[in-house]
């Protein structure tokens, strides 16, 4: 019992809340007015003020230098370095043992937890410590106000021309708030999301075929688009948690046109 209390207090201070976005749909939410800004395909990390954790709660080990003269306070962003750059970036930022490579990487704010006042105003308290303690491995991202839907349209394209995974959307007028709400919205041009790999199906000259993989739902279906000459002669292993993109889903709730994106590795 003395056992059970230790660990459960122990894993609760891991436990954090964070800000989810919901996917956009232009027939229900109005963002006139609302914040705008590229969303970055990179790690996600939480700085509590001391360190870096991930999405979920584990200890994202970076070098000392990079993080020397942070903020006391909190802070919520992506761990990046450039676009289409996923792979490079999780290998340098989920490396227990930090490497020179971080010097590739900037730390990109879309979020001041905990902190009174409404959106720009959490932002603001940020710029103003950077004003009096420079760092060039934090960046705020950059924030427009959204006009209208033909102008976050024409934002996504000119995005997604770029390579860019897409836009958030986000309502200035609100204190911090955790959690999944229509407050906070993911536009893209597709869905993505992750499965574990729990088999392989191979053609009759036993060259790969498709992954067998398991939504968190329990739902499994096969994939077999999106991979490289390579990724085929060497597929991701079962138990592996891979990503992949889909444009819908079936009526069985199977992903349609899914392709494979990249393998996820624990964060």
């Amino acid at each position: 019992m003395r056992f059970l209390l230790i660990f459960l207090l122990s894993t609760s201070l891991f436990c954090f809340d964070l800000q989810k976005a919901t996917i956009y749909d232009e027939k229900k939410h109005k963002i006139e007015n609302w914040y705008m800004s590229e969303k970055l395909d990179g790690i996600r990390a939480y700085w509590n003020g001391k360190e870096f954790l991930s999405k979920n709660g584990n200890k994202i080990y970076a070098p000392s230098w990079f993080i020397k003269d942070f903020p006391p306070f909190e802070l919520d962003g992506e761990l990046y370095t450039k676009k289409d750059d996923f792979e490079n970036i999780q290998n340098i930022v989920l490396d227990s043992k930090p490497s020179k490579n971080w010097e590739q990487i900037t730390y990109n704010i879309f979020e001041v937890p905990n902190t009174k006042g409404i959106f720009p105003k959490r932002l603001e308290k940020l710029q103003d410590w950077l004003n009096k303690n420079p760092n060039n491995n934090i960046k705020i991202i950059p924030q427009i106000i959204c006009k209208d839907k033909t102008h976050l349209n024409d934002y996504l394209k000119e995005l997604i021309n770029k390579k860019a995974e897409g836009i958030i959307i986000k309502n200035p007028n609100l204190e911090y708030q955790t959690g999944r709400n229509d407050n906070l919205l993911k536009v893209k041009t597709f869905f993505d999301d992750e499965a574990v790999v729990i088999s392989h199906n191979y053609n009759k000259d036993k060259k790969f075929k498709s992954l067998v993989v398991k939504l968190k739902n329990g739902i499994i279906f096969n994939l077999g688009g999106g991979f490289s000459n390579k990724e085929r002669l060497n597929p991701p292993k079962i138990g592996e948690t891979i990503t992949f993109k889909y444009y819908d889903l079936t009526k069985n709730g199977k992903p349609k046109f899914a392709s494979f994106l990249r393998v996820r590795k624990k964060e």
